[in-house]
């Protein structure tokens, strides 16, 4: 079964209780289940990884480029707008990024309008709030059917 990595960051632990007027109020738990199950309706493996911490993201992405996955989704979140090593661990990796934001972040502050992270990504959504996360996966599945 192919395998696709669902990588999410820091404060997204806090689905649903923070701020559900811009990400919901579907848990993060939630919507890793609901992700999963999506996923294995497509014939994929979903592997699940979380942190508020940029070297534990960039160990996961290290760990499963070394595990057979050929595809990702991921929400740097913060580190979207701050972090070069983590865009130095996707574009390294090996694995096809698709990068995933709830709110449109070209519509907020102007320091959210610009991503580190997008240019070692094969494509970014934004703005669709929970739906781009299927929407990711759906694109990932059908281009490796």
């Amino acid at each position: 079964m192919k395998k696709i990595a669902l990588l999410n960051g820091p404060n997204l632990d806090r689905l649903g209780k923070r701020e559900p007027e811009i990400y919901g109020s579907m848990s993060l738990k939630e919507l890793e289940s609901r992700m999963i199950a999506e996923a294995e309706a497509l014939g994929f493996a979903l592997h699940c990884f979380q942190s508020n911490h940029e070297g534990a993201l960039i160990d996961e992405i290290s760990r499963i480029a070394g595990d057979g996955f050929n595809a990702g989704i991921i929400n740097p979140a913060g580190f979207t707008h701050t972090s070069v090593a983590l865009r130095d661990a996707l574009s390294g990796s090996g694995i096809d990024w698709i990068e995933v934001h709830i709110s449109n972040i070209h519509r907020r502050e102007r320091f959210r309008r610009h991503s580190y992270t997008a240019g070692a990504c094969i494509g970014q959504i934004a703005g669709l709030g929970l739906e781009g996360y299927s929407a990711a996966l759906r694109f990932l599945a059908a281009r490796d059917s």
